[in-house]
């Protein structure tokens, strides 16, 4: 009798301390796709939470450590009703399955509000926007997407920074991409695009490059089956034709997909320079005005298929390619005065250029998934190869005080790449909470580029300044990682090591330059969260990264559309290192969400831009240069508001300064500033279903050791109304609508000012008309399968 007495006293003493895990998940009762970022709450009997967490993308939540006993489990997320369950849990682990909710749909003189998911949440290494009905979305490309994500700009020339810094990698599904090279994002519609993550301290999973860390672009994925797809027109002022069509066709082994576009494309810029120079006593000064036309047509595939050899093995291929033809009409004025006169002459030069590129990629994805939870591995082979033609036909006449044409110029100029990418990558966990990675990878690429300029004399044409050359380029990069990433409580870490080892070769055909270059490096890496509820995250992060300077940073020949002010890269440019050290808060209030951040970041051989004037006086060339160390700090605050169903309000402010050190051509660029940034925007639900939105950008003055650019702003607007039962959707979006968007930028020298402006890109005003079938609003994302294509 005793014994048994004892047997059950041990027997319920292990029920009331057993601590268990409930897992499940939430879904829409009407589409049958994930929630994500629902939140699931346990209470017990008294109503007090015993736990909290919000579902992942894929509408699945786990809930540890919850003793034996009987509880209530309530399910909310905005634009559903909260669903209420009991619970009863043992010594076992518990599965509530999958778990409907329905829909709250409001309803106010036929203006109809659906949820949408938070428009950023944040993961242990990065943070997640989701693009959701951006208005800007609907006839725009990539880069205005990017254009909207706090921390994130793209200047005139398509150059995308983070927090002021261009030195970031931007990735398509957590690769490297033709689309993100020369402007080419302004190839990707935008409506394609389902999120993008801003990953400011990556782990050690991603390469190395980039100082200030990866924008990865995560394009749609079609989960539905059967045929399906999207099909916009877009027209524009200046002109702005643009036609897309997105189809997809999905069985039970078999899903097809496939992009096709055509664009063709004016833009109209505006560039000048003021400059005074003193030599001798005597001075100079030169007023340049330039008229730029340019014309671009491309024209754009991506085809692929996913082969689901079973349930655990899949098989992607895909083939991309982008061919794009480009017309410049340039005409440049020069006005040249002497110790005071306004003008004693005057030049006029034109030039017309034409460029075609090719840019193909093939690609191959093999992905095996295991019965345990998050074990996966996969290998990934990329190869992709372009080629591009560029020539320059300038002409230059002297028009005052006396007429009398030039030497006519032409420029040839030829380039071609080929990079071969192998990697492979394994997860698998150690435990419930514990998951360890590793992978490894090496990439090859070779660059050509043969240049050539002449000169007609005597109807005859000959090099000119003896600039005829060609440079080829040869990297290759080997790199191992491995992390190990666990849960304790509330506190999540991920900790990694990457090795990486590069190969670079320099050589051209004049024997002017001939660098080799070896190093290997490691890069660690420390994430760290702590999850204070389910609306309340901190974080801590640490990085090295690297900056490896870029084709157009070291391309050595220079372009002589302008007479007096050119640019020159630099062959012997060395890799920039940085360590990063960023402390975040993500808060969620029921209409409020505030994101702020702290972070520092030192970087050695860090890169400037240094102008300076050639030996006999007459051309101003710009030269990227390394400095010794630069250290930056800085504060940045994201906030979205949205204090009703028809009004969202969303807003950044970055400040940050700098300290910049070191010598270059016997000068010294010792620095220090701050500088900032800001942007405000809105989006208005009216009745009859149209929608407003506005976005203001404004960039604080940006000063170094030698230029000074002055603040700016700019504005886009955009409506939109949906038709047709939400098949179809109009919008005319209006970006930099008042011609704001010029940088004014004063360099000054020993003996000169040289004063610049450059408009690149006037307003534009666009129409556009998407049409979508047999889609579900919830479309589901196309994301990579691989290790790193998150």
């Amino acid at each position: 009798m005793r014994f048994l007495f004892f047997l059950l006293l041990l027997v319920s003493n292990f029920y009331l301390h057993a601590q268990v895990s409930v897992t499940g998940k939430i879904v829409s009762g009407r589409t049958q796709e994930p929630v994500p970022y629902a939140s699931v709450t346990i209470k017990n009997s008294s109503l007090k939470v015993i736990t909290s967490v919000i579902t992942t993308e894929k509408g699945k939540f786990e809930l540890d450590s919850i003793p034996a006993g009987s509880f209530t489990v309530e399910i909310q997320f905005v634009g559903y009703k909260p669903l209420v369950k009991t619970l009863i849990t043992s010594s076992t682990n518990v599965d509530m399955g999958t778990i409907a909710l329905i829909e709250n749909v409001i309803v106010l003189n036929e203006l109809v509000v659906n949820s949408e998911p938070p428009r950023v949440s944040m993961k242990l290494d990065k943070k997640v926007y989701t693009v959701g009905k951006d208005i800007f979305a609907q006839s725009g490309s990539a880069s205005g997407i990017l254009e909207n994500i706090p921390s994130v700009a793209v200047d005139a020339n398509g150059v995308v920074s983070l927090r002021g810094k261009s030195s970031v990698n931007v990735l398509i599904d957590g690769k490297r991409s033709g689309l993100t090279l020369n402007n080419a994002l302004d190839q990707i519609p935008a409506d394609n695009i389902s999120s993008v993550e801003v990953i400011t301290s990556p782990s050690a999973r991603y390469d190395a490059e980039g100082a200030v860390g990866i924008i990865n672009i995560i394009l749609k994925k079609n989960k539905n089956g059967g045929f399906n797809g999207q099909a916009r027109l877009v027209g524009g002022i200046p002109n702005d034709n643009r036609v897309n069509a997105s189809l997809n066709y999905k069985t039970n082994k078999l899903n097809l997909f496939s992009t096709l576009g055509y664009r063709y494309s004016d833009y109209n810029g505006f560039y000048s320079s003021d400059q005074l120079t003193t030599d001798g006593g005597l001075s100079t000064s030169l007023n340049m005005r330039q008229e730029e036309k340019r014309h671009d047509s491309g024209k754009l595939l991506y085809i692929g298929a996913d082969y689901y050899i079973d349930s655990k093995n899949t098989l992607t291929a895909a083939f991309f390619r982008n061919d794009t033809k480009d017309r410049d009409r340039n005409v440049l004025n020069y006005d040249y005065g002497h110790s005071g006169n306004l003008k004693d002459s005057a030049l006029v030069r034109n030039g017309n250029s034409q460029e075609v590129r090719d840019y193909s990629q093939v690609e191959f994805n093999y992905t095996r998934t295991f019965d345990a939870k998050r074990k996966k591995f996969s290998v990934d082979m990329q190869y992709d190869f372009w080629n591009s033609d560029k020539r320059w036909n300038l002409t230059t006449q002297k028009i005052f005080p006396v007429e009398e044409p030039a030497v006519p110029l032409r420029t040839n100029s030829d380039g071609s790449s080929k990079d071969f990418l192998l990697k492979t990558d394994f997860a698998t966990p150690l435990s419930e909470k514990s998951l360890v990675e590793l992978g490894a990878k090496i990439e090859a690429r070779s660059v050509t580029s043969d240049y050539k300029a002449e000169e007609l004399v005597d109807n005859e044409w000959t090099i000119y300044r003896d600039i005829n050359n060609k440079l080829n380029y040869k990297e290759v990069i080997g790199s191992a990682y491995a992390q190990f990433e666990s849960k304790l409580n509330n506190f999540s870490y991920l900790l990694g090591l990457r090795s990486e080892f590069t190969h670079i070769g320099i050589d051209d055909r004049n024997a002017s330059y001939n660098n080799k270059k070896d190093y290997a490096r490691l890069f660690p890496t420390v994430n760290m969260t702590y999850t204070l509820s389910d609306a309340t995250m901190i974080q801590l992060n640490y990085s090295r990264r690297i900056s490896r300077p870029s084709l157009q940073l070291i391309y050595p020949f220079v372009e002589l559309t302008n007479l007096n002010s050119q640019y020159i890269g630099n062959p012997n440019l060395n890799p920039a290192y940085t360590n990063a050290v960023e402390w975040g808060l993500m808060q969620h209030w029921n209409k409020l969400t505030l994101n702020p951040s702290v972070y520092f970041q030192n970087t050695t051989d860090f890169v400037l831009f240094y102008t300076y004037r050639d030996s006999d006086q007459s051309t101003f060339f710009t030269i990227p240069v390394n400095l010794d160390h630069e250290n930056r700090y800085g504060f940045e605050l994201s906030a979205t508001y949205d204090p009703n169903q028809w009004l969202q309000v969303n807003g950044e402010y970055n400040i940050y300064g700098f300290q910049q050190r070191g010598n270059y051509a016997d000068k010294n660029f010792d620095y220090s500033s701050h500088n900032w940034n800001a942007r405000l925007g809105t989006r208005v639900k009216f009745l009859q279903g149209f929608v407003f939105q506005a976005r203001s950008n404004f960039i604080g003055e940006q000063r170094n050791a030698q230029s000074t650019t002055k603040a700016l702003y700019y504005v886009d607007l955009g409506l939109s109304k949906n038709l047709l039962k939400d098949k179809m959707t109009v919008t005319f979006d209006a970006t930099n609508v008042f011609d704001s968007r010029q940088y004014k930028t004063l360099v000054r020298g020993d003996n000169y000012t040289f004063n610049r402006l450059n408009n690149s890109n006037a307003a534009r005003f666009r129409l556009s008309i998407a049409y979508r079938f047999n889609r579900k609003e919830q479309q589901s994302e196309r994301k990579e399968q691989s290790g790193n294509r998150n």
